[in-house]
This record gives C-alpha cells, sequence and structure tokens, in this order.
C-alpha cells in the first residue's frame, strides 16, 4: 500500500455534495481513504469569471499504480458531470494527485507530485491541517504558507464534513 495525497475540488451546483460524492466513489475504487481536511472555500485560479471553490486534500493509501489511479479519478470525475470546456473553469468536481509516495512522474497528463502544489495556499493549507510534516526541499508547509501571496483568499468553510470509516 502507498501512501497518497489527493486534493478535490467543485464550485459548481451542490460542491459539498460533489466532494462527498467523489470521497465516495474513490473509496469505492480500492482508495482507503484515512484523513480528510476541513473544507475551505477559496477564489478561482486563473480564470477568474466563475464561482468560488471548495476544497479538500485527503491523506490515503492505494494499491493502485499512479496511471490505474489517475484512470479511476479521470472515471469518477466524468460520473460527476464533470465538463473540460475551459482550462481552469467551472467543475462540478476536480480531483488531482498531489503526492504518490516518493514517487517521481513527469509526463505530459501525470505530473507527481502536483506541478502548481507547492504555490497554491488552496491546497497546502488543507495538506497542512492533515500532514504539517510535510516538506518540500527541507523547508516544512507552515513556511511554504507563510510565504504565499494568496493564503488570505483561503476560508475555512466547514469542519468535520466527511466520516473516515
Amino acid at each position: 500500500m502507498t501512501d497518497i495525497y489527493i486534493s478535490i475540488g467543485s464550485n459548481v451546483g451542490d460542491r459539498e455534495g460533489y466532494l462527498k460524492s467523489a470521497l465516495i466513489k474513490l473509496a469505492k475504487n480500492s482508495v482507503i481513504i484515512e484523513k480528510v481536511s476541513p473544507i475551505y472555500e477559496t477564489e478561482p485560479v486563473g480564470y477568474k469569471e466563475q464561482g468560488r471553490f471548495l476544497n479538500a486534500v485527503v491523506q490515503a493509501k492505494t494499491k493502485l499504480k499512479p496511471r490505474e489511479l489517475l484512470k479511476i479519478i479521470n472515471t469518477v470525475e466524468k460520473e460527476l458531470g464533470r465538463e473540460r470546456v475551459i482550462r481552469w473553469g467551472p467543475r462540478t468536481i476536480d480531483i488531482d494527485i498531489l503526492l504518490y509516495g516518493d514517487v517521481t512522474i513527469n509526463d505530459d497528463d501525470l505530473k507527481i507530485p502536483h506541478e502548481r502544489m507547492w504555490e497554491r495556499a488552496f491546497v497546502l493549507v488543507p495538506l497542512n491541517d492533515i500532514d504539517p510534516n510535510i516538506t518540500n526541499d527541507g523547508v516544512k508547509l507552515s513556511r511554504i504558507i507563510e510565504m504565499l501571496p494568496d493564503k488570505e483568499g483561503v476560508k475555512l468553510y466547514k469542519m468535520d464534513w466527511y466520516k473516515v470509516v
């Protein structure tokens, strides 16, 4: 089993419902959810003409290989109505692999660690909630978060929203 970290986000319709549904579907597909961060509400990144996002991070274990996990994630996104029309545009659900053990992949369609995770407060703040011991090049998450310009836009939305079983 490999330790993995996944980010989830939604800014269309029942945002919290989509986050819960994504976790339920992942759990039915060989992803053992261990910890779930609080939900944060955040401003959109990239394409600004859209609603605010709800974001969370999940710590889990899986026997799936990275590409198998990506395939499951893409299937879950499709089942939950994800449409890829506008880059960084509105979406019912967005699921990204942040970390997969100590694996590094740099392919066009799969980058682990996620290529922009260290720049995004909406990823790092919830990640810090569930595992503050993660570092990037020896720098603790809390220090990386302090240096981010957009951290004020990450607002706590809801604690204890998903029961890990």
